[in-house]
């Protein structure tokens, strides 16, 4: 099932500096993901003045446990990046059902 996954970065000082800390982990982990195919897309988010602010995928997990249990190992939330994270089920509309 496909997952919409927003995380949100904090707005603090450091925030920038604790993602790019662990971000090279984070890449890491998405590419073995999509390899496997667990991530469909991703894509950073970015505010007005085009620097990064938090995260956008499409995930095609089994269930929701699954997307949980994949949070408690990425680097982005163990890093104390994220800190906000939105994940919503979502169906891929037909002209893009060809990626799954």
């Amino acid at each position: 099932m496909p997952f919409l996954i927003l995380g949100y970065d904090g707005e603090d000082e450091q925030a920038l500096e604790r993602r790019l800390a662990v971000r090279e982990a984070h890449i890491k982990l998405g590419d073995q993901l999509r390899d496997a195919g667990k991530v469909l897309y991703g894509v950073a988010m970015l505010n007005d003045r085009a620097e990064m602010i938090g995260s956008v995928y499409i995930m095609n997990m089994d269930t929701r446990e699954e997307v949980d249990e994949w949070l408690k190992t990425e680097p982005y939330m163990t890093g104390n990046v994220w800190q906000k994270v939105e994940v919503t089920p979502c169906a891929v509309g037909p002209s893009f059902v060809n990626i799954i």
